[in-house]
């Protein structure tokens, strides 16, 4: 029993400990370039960083939404967002033909691996975090109307 307590002691403090920072994980442009995540979050204001799949329709429903609001969000508080598609080898090329039909104007990474998912400890998809200085401020998992005022609150929270 109590080495049953020590473990979920331990993997509950990795996982705090994980998800304070950002991960060090290469994803790669649509165009095929490799990045690493950290640094394509650089910024001095906030960065949400989305995780989504073209199969995911809550994913979906979440970034039409904030679609819908993100222009006001840039101007109001100079947020923004990139989207990391967690497509695998054999959806991923649905990827671009999905961005130019909904005209997001987000950056589109993708990770292929699941590298970042893993990383961040993302069990299931859309996960929303919220980055400042290379920090995550927030973090949402799952979605539902509305969710994106929230995470809105948060952004406008950290853009100060």
């Amino acid at each position: 029993m109590k080495k049953i307590l020590a473990l979920t002691f331990l993997a509950i403090s990795l996982q705090a400990f994980s998800q304070d920072e950002l991960p060090n994980v290469n994803v790669t442009t649509l165009d095929g370039t490799t990045i690493s995540l950290q640094k394509a979050s650089k910024s001095d204001s906030p960065v949400v960083i989305s995780l989504w799949a073209t199969w995911c329709v809550p994913c979906l429903k979440e970034l039409d939404a904030i679609s819908e609001v993100y222009d006001d969000w840039k101007d109001e508080t100079n947020v923004s967002l990139i989207a990391v598609s967690v497509d695998d080898s054999r959806t991923v090329k649905r990827v671009k033909p999905l961005i130019n039909g909904k005209g997001w104007d987000y950056t589109i990474l993708l990770d292929t691996n699941n590298d970042v998912k893993r990383a961040l400890g993302a069990a299931t998809v859309p996960l929303t975090v919220l980055v400042k200085d290379g920090k995550i401020v927030y973090r949402h998992s799952g979605y539902s109307p509305g969710a994106e005022n929230e995470l809105y609150e948060k952004i406008k929270e950290f853009s100060k």
